[in-house]
């Protein structure tokens, strides 16, 4: 049998399949958005379960949502996988925003001007790479 050389001139960065590495960015997004809700929620007061405890719950769902639309979005056409990544994007951002005792209108606001920008960009990208 014939095998095809890869042509690919690009340095890999990561090691393993592309779950792996799906893995691996969720953990990553998980552990940093967790991170910082428990952060924010301080508000540079003492460290007490309820931080710990919102980061680690904020940061499972985050990261399990990510690696469902990560599973879910290539079968989607591009305007609805634009829209699941800017409303996930948005509602994370939001989330946060919030929880910084600004008033729901603003974080509201807030979040829709970060949806629109994130589905802007990946409408291009989709639209430009299919």
């Amino acid at each position: 049998m014939a095998h095809v050389a890869s042509t690919s001139t690009a340095p890999r960065l990561l090691g393993g399949s592309a779950a792996s590495r799906a893995a691996t960015a969720a953990a990553l997004l998980a552990v940093v958005y967790g991170i910082w809700a428990a952060g924010i929620a301080r508000d540079a007061g003492p460290i007490t379960t309820g931080n710990v405890l919102l980061g680690v719950v904020a940061g499972v769902v985050v990261g399990a949502v990510f690696m469902g639309l990560r599973r879910a979005a290539p079968r989607l056409p591009r305007e609805l996988r634009a829209a699941a990544w800017a409303g996930f994007a948005g509602i994370a951002f939001g989330y946060l925003y919030s929880l910084t005792d600004a008033t729901i209108l603003r974080s509201v606001l807030m979040s829709l001007a970060v949806t629109g920008g994130v589905f802007a960009l990946m409408f291009y990208r989709y639209y430009t790479s299919e």
